[in-house]
């Protein structure tokens, strides 16, 4: 039960199981993931399953995985997944994990009024130019994950600018094109009002698969941490085949990883 168990986000999210003849522990190439959570809720641990499946040793040597953090310093990833069995200070050594640590540069700072002004386009020009690194290193085999962590501090340090912000997005969301997945946290109670509505439509727009991270309807529960919802809409290509279906379970946090099961099926 345990195995069936660990492996129901990994089935959801589309990456194939370890012991299948076609071993992968990368997303569907092309991907966009959207994650959204709460302060009530926080899906973080989504982000930190993601990093651990496409590093880990079962992993092609190929895929590397490039963060933007506006959330927290380097330090606080490598903490929690050293706890997961996953060494990212290794990996950046490496070559498979490249950190932009937006917090290092000011960005989240009352006083950065300019991040609308052209940081966010240099940001987007780092990140192209490693990942056009990573595939001309490796070519086409490289499985390459952009991760943002998290969408909604990114308006905050643009001053409220949802436009450039959002350019920001579909700037990294092109590389999809070229075989990357790209994957977003975003807090969806920062947005309040029909008005506040369209960046969170416009996102679920671009994201194939989009994952809701909430707290059980029944309330608290010492053995439930919450529950997700995870709506795959479908990768349509040669090596995948389309999902296109919804799947909800609840989830329980441990220091080396997550557990997933459905309602009920919990001893």
């Amino acid at each position: 039960m345990e195995g069936r168990s660990s492996n129901l986000l990994d089935e959801a999210l589309g990456i194939f199981n370890e012991s299948s003849s076609s071993s992968s522990s990368s997303l569907p190439s092309g991907s966009c993931v959207l994650i959204e959570d709460s302060v009530e809720t926080s899906g973080a641990f989504v982000i930190h399953h993601i990093l651990k499946r496409t590093l880990s040793p079962h992993s092609s040597s190929s895929a590397a995985v490039v963060f933007v953090s506006l959330s927290h310093p380097f330090s606080h990833y490598d903490r929690i997944l050293r706890k997961l069995g996953c060494n990212l200070a290794s990996h950046r050594e490496n070559g498979r994990f490249f950190f932009f640590d937006m917090l290092m540069l000011g960005c989240t700072d009352q006083s950065m009024g300019n991040l609308h002004n052209g940081v966010l386009i240099e940001l987007y020009g780092k990140i192209q130019k490693v990942v056009e690194d990573i595939i001309s290193s490796g070519g086409n085999s490289k499985c390459i994950t952009i991760i943002l962590d998290d969408f909604s501090l990114i308006e905050v340090a643009a001053k409220g600018s949802f436009n450039h912000s959002f350019d920001f997005l579909r700037y990294c969301y092109t590389l999809t094109s070229e075989g990357c997945s790209l994957v977003i946290l975003n807090h969806e109670d920062i947005y309040f009002g029909e008005e506040s509505s369209t960046p969170i439509l416009q996102m679920e727009y671009l994201a194939n698969i989009l994952i809701k991270a909430e707290p059980l309807a029944t309330g608290l529960a010492t053995d439930v941490h919450g529950q997700l919802t995870i709506l795959n809409k479908g990768m349509h290509d040669k090596t995948r085949s389309s999902t296109n279906k919804v799947q909800n379970f609840h989830f329980k946090l441990k220091e080396n990883g997550v557990e997933c099961f459905f309602p009920g099926t919990r001893a």
